[in-house]
């Protein structure tokens, strides 16, 4: 009973900006790292950026250094990502990602997605 609920995807032109936002939910003990995943189609996901939960250490594919910037608010659990100078190349389902301890079960940490939002990079 997690749910990670992706926001703010849309069309935009080359050059512009979006951000995504993610909400995490339900029966959370704790969160430590979150992150962004993304898939074009006839690829396989991969990894946009990364945030610990301590000291919010980032970590960020080198496709995106220096364009998208990720961040999070540990007291809303939530995490999102400034995406600015975006390329056709980074049209894709954005997924949000978090490892999770339950409070229903709190001797695993597991895995959660969020459902994907879209981002459409065309003139």
């Amino acid at each position: 009973q997690v749910q990670l609920v992706e926001s703010g995807g849309g069309l935009v032109q080359p050059g512009g900006s979006l951000r995504l936002s993610c909400a995490a939910s339900g029966s959370i003990f704790s969160i430590n790292t979150m992150g962004w995943y993304r898939q074009a189609p006839g690829k396989q996901r991969e990894l946009v950026a990364t945030i610990t939960k301590i000291g919010s250490i980032t970590n960020y594919a080198d496709s995106v250094k220096g364009r998208f910037t990720i961040s999070r608010n540990n007291a809303q659990n939530t995490v999102s990502l400034q995406m600015n100078s975006l390329q056709p190349e980074d049209m894709a389902v954005y997924y949000c990602n978090a490892r999770v301890l339950s409070t229903q079960d709190r001797s695993v940490w597991r895995i959660y997605w969020g459902q994907g939002t879209q981002v459409t990079v065309s003139s």
